[in-house]
């Protein structure tokens, strides 16, 4: 079956799309510590600031162009990175006579993004970038220096990187504050690993990669107001501390060669636990697959959902999907796609995002055996994968930033749980958004 193309903005796309903005801002709602101090005001500007993105990417011309400039430069690091790996790898890198094998064509992207966001840090470009995205946050949604810088630099840096920015602050931030920047962890992911989703997500089709590169972009700039938007439903803003803030150099390097040093030892060390990840998760999943295909063959339930559903046998992937899909349906997902988009973001928090873009590979194909209908919910589905939201992620943040302050390791397991369900309601509401402009 042929992967429909999206119809465009349409009375029905907005009004899914409003109707799935209500029910994920009446899930944080729910969740909220103190309901009577929530901000409506911040909630309505943030939601309004990623409208407006998401408008601006999606159909208006400059700004779309613009971005296009911006994931052009990801799409170049990939053809960029193709040279070390052909000069370590020889013919094994080459996609056209072995096919994309994601130890070759995807982890070394992660280092060499790694290195030039070392870089690029050393010379400070990031920080410049960062605290003009903070300043703006900060003025339009009324929260703290620290925080906004932290948001904003969660669009280029990790969960635990990002800290780094605000070390000096950790310790002071209120619960409100703290819980903003593990939100803001959660609800994005790094550049490092943005690059590795456009490598294996677009192939080697340069028009695909620039989808998927624009696409991620504007997730990950669409997620910093909001997780300001949920994270001050749930935990609503009382006390602020100073507005000025200074961003350190610690760690970068002494010089550039030491810079890019230090970064490709982090990116080594990130491409080794991705890819030992992927290996426990994906083997993980076939072997609870296997246990639950047993259990469907015993009682007959695989008979049922070969008869019922698009899928061959009872599996994780099949109760992630149905247990998920009214919510998906309530997004604006459409009904034929809603299990599938379901069952994405079930491995997104059980496991991790990517092994559901590595799913999402499959899904978007359309000579696969199970495929989405329509290319609206492949959109939907990398905007709703952008984040780092799952229950790993909770002991990274512990582990990480409550190394930077150690004070905080209590609340940073109180609200680790929270975290993740509101970094999740961050990505579903991007993509609710960016569904309703696609129609």
């Amino acid at each position: 079956m042929e992967v429909l193309p999206h119809q465009g903005v349409s009375l029905v796309s907005l009004t899914r799309g409003l109707m799935g903005m209500l029910v994920l801002i009446l899930i944080a709602y729910t969740f909220s510590n103190d309901r009577k101090n929530i901000s409506w005001k911040t909630v309505g500007i943030g939601l309004l600031i990623q409208v407006v993105i998401a408008i601006s990417v999606i159909k208006i011309s400059s700004v779309k162009s613009f971005f296009e400039h911006i994931s052009g430069f990801f799409v170049n690091i990939l053809d960029y990175t193709q040279a070390g790996t052909q000069m370590l790898l020889g013919e094994f890198a080459s996609v056209d006579k072995y096919g994309f094998i994601f130890i070759f064509q995807a982890l070394p992207i992660i280092i060499f993004f790694s290195a030039i966001t070392s870089l690029l840090y050393y010379f400070g470009i990031i920080q410049k970038v960062v605290i003009g995205l903070a300043w703006g946050l900060r003025k339009l949604l009324g929260i703290s220096g620290a925080e906004s810088l932290a948001v904003a630099g969660n669009i280029f840096l990790g969960q635990t990187e990002a800290p780094l920015l605000i070390k000096a602050y950790l310790a002071k931030m209120t619960r409100s504050e703290l819980f903003l920047v593990m939100v803001g962890g959660m609800a994005t992911v790094a550049g490092s690993v943005m690059g590795a989703y456009i490598g294996f997500l677009g192939g080697e089709d340069p028009a695909q990669r620039m989808e998927f590169a624009k696409s991620l972009l504007a997730a990950s700039v669409m997620a910093a107001p909001g997780s300001v938007v949920i994270s001050k439903i749930v935990f609503p803003q009382k006390n602020k501390i100073p507005e000025l803030i200074i961003i350190p150099n610690d760690g970068v390097g002494n010089n550039f060669l030491n810079a890019i040093s230090n970064g490709t030892s982090e990116g080594v060390k990130m491409a080794v636990n991705v890819g030992a990840m992927l290996l426990v998760f994906i083997s993980l999943i076939a072997l609870l697959n296997g246990v639950f295909s047993g259990i469907g063959e015993t009682t007959g339930l695989n008979t049922w959902v070969v008869q019922n559903t698009p899928y061959s046998s009872f599996s994780i992937e099949f109760v992630m999907g149905y247990l998920f899909a009214p919510l998906m349906w309530l997004i604006g997902v459409a009904a034929e796609d809603m299990a599938l988009m379901g069952q994405l973001l079930g491995i997104k928090i059980v496991a991790s995002e990517f092994v559901g873009y590595v799913q999402l590979v499959d899904l978007k194909n359309a000579n696969s055996t199970l495929h989405f209908g329509y290319q609206k919910s492949v959109i939907m589905a990398t905007y709703m994968l952008c984040g780092f939201a799952n229950f790993a992620s909770i002991g990274i943040q512990i582990g990480g930033i409550g190394i930077l302050a150690p004070s905080q390791r209590k609340n940073l397991s109180e609200l680790g749980l929270k975290a993740m369900v509101a970094g999740s309601i961050v990505s579903l509401m991007s993509a609710t958004i960016a569904g309703a402009i696609l129609g």
